[in-house]
């Protein structure tokens, strides 16, 4: 079961870093400041580390950094699909699979399925229900500073520097975008808790679970 259970998150770092490709792998700049890759990006090596450690017995990563990307990469599937859709032309493959279902869908669903079945439960704590959400006003500031830097950079068409139409203060107006930068914290504070009230109502192991 150990050896499952490793290459199955081998399997999601693949996905993640695969689909990402034009960001660490070509080096296009603008790629970067997509939620989307970033948080990727860091669920694929934090499941390289996982992998590593369940195929060698080694130390796994910390339950606070699994569960804040668990949380990050059910974010990154849930907006892409309600909000944003999948329906772009413009899109890469890897081995024959849209590079763009592989990040938006196929690990955020590994993740989750991770999560769920092979952690390690109630190691959270509550406090992590805060903290976790630390990281979404970090990648807004970063998103306005390169904005306000490069004014022109993209990543969309024009050279418009924000990634999202929710982000784009240059159309939205300070208001607005407070607006909804708050309704998004709302949102996933909810969705923070929900990670967090699940990881207490399971079990501390199930029986496919790997904490070594």
């Amino acid at each position: 079961m150990r050896f499952v259970v490793g290459i199955y998150r081998l399997l999601i770092a693949f996905f993640c870093l695969g689909g990402t490709y034009e960001a660490w792998l070509l080096g296009i700049g603008n790629k970067w400041v997509f939620f989307t890759f970033e948080t990727n990006i860091a669920l694929g090596l934090v499941m390289l580390w996982a992998g590593a450690a369940t195929l060698l017995k080694g130390i796994q990563p910390p339950a606070w950094l699994k569960g804040c990307l668990t949380l990050y990469i059910v974010i990154t599937g849930l907006v892409a699909i309600l909000v944003l859709g999948l329906n772009s032309t413009d899109y890469k493959l890897v081995l024959g699979i849209r590079t763009t279902w592989m990040i938006h869908v196929i690990s955020p669903v590994l993740a989750s399925v991770d999560f769920l079945l092979f952690d390690p439960h109630r190691r959270f704590h509550w406090h992590n229900v805060l903290t976790w959400l630390i990281y979404f006003p970090f990648y807004v500031a970063f998103v306005l500073i390169r904005a306000a830097i490069w004014p022109h950079s993209g990543p969309q068409p024009g050279g418009n520097p924000y990634p999202y139409a929710f982000l784009d203060l240059g159309r939205l107006g300070w208001a607005q975008l407070l607006v909804n930068l708050a309704e998004y914290l709302v949102v996933f504070f909810a969705l923070s808790l929900v990670i967090f009230l699940i990881d207490r109502i399971l079990p501390a192991k199930t029986p496919l679970t790997i904490d070594r």
